[in-house]
């Protein structure tokens, strides 16, 4: 994961800090060349680390922080402060056409993920904002991306404008607007050529789309892989074409996390989305205060939280406060919460949000195994018949040797789940007494 080795470097420094009372400045500078290598190391720009090191010294070596009572708080404040101004600050959204359609131009170097940034992009303005996207196919020359496109413009449900290989993509993109102005699209999202590394036919290219189409957005999609190469683009990109912002690709993937640290520093332009994983919803809002809270180990509650609340149905959840109230929840009920928690993302994924969650805990819990498990739970009940799922207490010893078999389990597992259950029945029937009955009708109230 991008930034994880990183992080596990700065919490390192912090937590050498914070066995001690009050620092000294000796034991400030020590840290301060600790920070300074891991961010080297992590293929962070050299000028912009610089710039950091000696903005957190200045800061941290201040009368008021060295007399506190925790210095070492004060550091790790300071840090984070720092490293949330270093990728961004505040967090960057698009900007829309005051008159539709807004015109977003994706551009890029071929293999930085351009393609299906295009199509989670349309996917995340469709869901999240309701949004109208047409996809437009800009990319005449690289063998079979207009049937990418396609696939994917299948996959998300939102349309494709193509004019095959043989058109001039600016002529595409053209009358993809004047397309999109006829049946209601907003925005149109071109995706554009790239070349395995910049050259002038491509900018030549891309200027003259930007001046026939005056895209609202002109977002570089830059593969976080690639390291310090990623920033020398963004800075070619940005120099050539005024980019409005940056896409990060490849997130999840095994990179230092370099690239998205100094691509804000070097090009002044903000990173507004991260592609955090393979499955087109996987694309998130860029938060710089989210991302360093996450590097320095404090968890991401706030995209949890963002993550719960696209997943769960508003819908589903009043019915099930009903049946809980009511104490019906049944283990259909209890399957429709575990394909709830699924969309929210991976069990890694969840635990690595969550605050004081390092690698070393990661590695200790076996998500894996977990992730496993949940299949098995899914397997089990929907293995049942609709009066067991409904009534446990029937499923005897025939039963569970019948289920086991047919969900690909052991007669263990079953039991196993049937207990798990069976103890959060009690739970749930002690939440929806007295007190805690009052409690939930307050919660219920807040939302």
């Amino acid at each position: 994961m991008a930034f994880e080795s990183l992080g596990d470097k700065l919490q390192g420094v912090f937590k050498k800090l914070r066995g001690k009372g009050k620092l000294n400045e000796k034991d400030i500078k020590d840290a301060m060349r600790e920070i300074k290598l891991a961010l080297l190391e992590a293929d962070v720009n050299f000028k912009v680390v610089k710039e950091f090191v000696n903005t957190v010294s200045e800061k941290a070596l201040g009368q008021e922080i060295m007399e506190s009572l925790t210095p070492a708080q004060q550091l790790v404040k300071i840090v984070n402060d720092e490293l949330t101004e270093m990728i961004g600050g505040e967090t960057a959204r698009l900007e829309f056409a005051q008159k539709p359609p807004t015109v977003i131009m994706m551009c890029g170097l071929q293999g930085a993920g351009k393609t299906t940034a295009t199509g989670k992009l349309a996917l995340n303005l469709s869901k999240q904002m309701g949004k109208r996207p047409l996809m437009v196919a800009c990319d005449v020359y690289r063998p079979a991306a207009i049937k990418q496109l396609e696939v994917l413009g299948k996959q998300v449900q939102i349309p494709v404008f193509s004019m095959g290989d043989s058109v001039s993509p600016v002529k595409i993109a053209k009358e993809a607007v004047a397309h999109a102005i006829k049946h209601g699209n907003d925005p149109v999202i071109l995706d554009t050529a790239g070349r395995l590394h910049i050259d002038e036919e491509l900018m030549d290219e891309l200027a003259k789309i930007k001046a026939e189409v005056g895209p609202t957005e002109i977002l570089l999609v830059v593969d976080a892989m690639t390291g310090q190469d990623a920033v020398n683009v963004a800075k070619t990109f940005n120099e050539q074409l005024d980019i409005t912002g940056v896409i990060l690709s490849k997130l999840d993937g095994d990179t230092r996390g370099g690239a998205a640290l100094s691509v804000k520093q070097v090009t002044g332009k903000p990173i507004k989305y991260a592609s955090v994983g393979e499955k087109l919803s996987d694309l998130e809002q860029f938060h710089p205060d989210r991302m360093a809270s996450r590097i320095l180990g404090m968890g991401d509650v706030l995209t949890l939280i963002d993550k719960a609340q696209e997943a769960i149905d508003e819908k589903k959840a009043q019915e099930l406060e009903a049946k809980i109230r009511k104490q019906q929840f049944d283990l259909d009920d209890f399957l429709e919460q575990f394909r709830q928690i699924k969309k929210m993302g991976s069990f890694s994924q969840i635990l690595g949000m969550m605050p004081g969650i390092d690698k070393k805990m990661l590695e200790a819990v076996d998500t894996e195994e977990n992730e496993k498990r949940m299949v098995h739970i899914e397997a089990i009940i929907q293995s049942m018949t609709e009066e067991e799922r409904r009534k446990p207490n029937i499923i005897g010893a025939s039963r569970k040797v019948r289920i086991a078999k047919g969900s690909g389990t052991r007669v263990q597992d079953v039991n196993q789940l049937l207990k798990q259950f069976g103890e959060m029945q009690k739970m749930m029937k002690q939440f929806t007494s007295g007190k805690q009955s009052r409690m939930l009708k307050r919660l219920r109230n807040m939302r």
